[in-house]
């Protein structure tokens, strides 16, 4: 689908409207349903239950990550034509580092017990630390990652068409969009340390874990495209993320004492938070909206 997507589907670079984004995002939507009802037929529904609640955690999560995209977009002024083949490539990235997490996840608490709690405290941790900077401005310009990477290249000032990289006298420069892909990249890896101990806490299977994690992160373009506009509508969805990875980080310390929280529950529990969330930011909006 990653191949038919950018070959065929998404070949000549072009704005993706809202219109053509919604069609995208049930159409990811659709697969991870209809995958889920044959991990039900496959593996039961326990197992098709632990995949639905890991799909809904991780689509949540990445809720976080569109705020990121929008940031570094408008910063970098990445024309909207070029936006989906830079989210394209990022989501190749993530496809591949987070098999790796996963695996190394698994094994992890496969071999050390107290793996489990520090993956609790640390999705406690960040749940905390999410809602305590609610409202912080990020600031791309000092990013490390951003310093690192104008030290060891030069880069040009407009967008060279779409490409990553350009050759001038002799000389490689990196373009703006290539940096842009860089920080999506390293963006990723910073919020699979929260989505992978989450995942890891409804599930330790790791085809459920990967396949749920991985069905969420490819809808992750469409549903940017989609909701672009409307994100900051949804002010109180970050605390409702917050209390998710209190949630899922909780439930995974109490497993190590075999208090188990039965994964019927925690789905119940997930997308009660996230419904109150979006639903609190739609009766309350933020005041320079009223």
């Amino acid at each position: 689908m990653l191949v038919l997507d950018l070959t065929v589907f998404h070949r000549n670079a072009h704005t993706i409207k809202f219109r053509e984004a919604v069609g995208w995002s049930i159409f990811w939507i659709s697969l991870a349903a209809i995958f889920a009802v044959i991990v039900y037929f496959w593996h039961g529904k326990a197992t098709a239950l632990d995949f639905v609640t890991g799909y809904l955690i991780e689509e949540s999560l990445s809720v976080d990550n569109l705020f990121v995209f929008l940031l570094m977009f408008s910063y970098f002024r990445v024309p909207a034509q070029y936006q989906h083949e830079v989210l394209f490539w990022g989501i190749i990235g993530a496809v591949m580092m987070r098999a790796s997490l996963i695996a190394m996840g698994v094994t992890l608490i496969h071999r050390f017990e107290w793996v489990i709690y520090a993956f609790g405290a640390v999705l406690i941790y960040s749940g905390i630390q999410m809602a305590i900077q609610k409202g912080k401005r990020i600031r791309p310009e000092t990013n490390p990652v951003l310093k690192l990477c104008r030290k060891l290249m030069p880069i040009t000032e407009d967008h060279e068409g779409g490409r990553f990289l350009v050759k001038r006298q002799g000389r490689h420069f990196a373009t703006p969009l290539l940096i842009v892909l860089v920080m999506v990249e390293t963006t990723d890896l910073v919020f699979a340390v929260d989505s992978i101990p989450a995942v890891l806490a409804i599930t330790r299977d790791a085809f459920i874990a990967y396949s749920s994690n991985i069905l969420a992160v490819l809808g992750l373009r469409a549903l940017y495209f989609a909701l672009a506009g409307a994100m900051t509508a949804f002010h109180y969805l970050h605390y409702g993320l917050s209390s998710i990875l209190v949630f899922v980080g909780t439930k995974m310390i109490l497993s190590a004492w075999d208090i188990q929280i039965s994964t019927g529950m925690a789905l119940a529990v997930v997308a009660g938070i996230l419904a109150l969330s979006v639903i609190a930011s739609l009766i309350r909006p933020k005041p320079s909206e009223q």
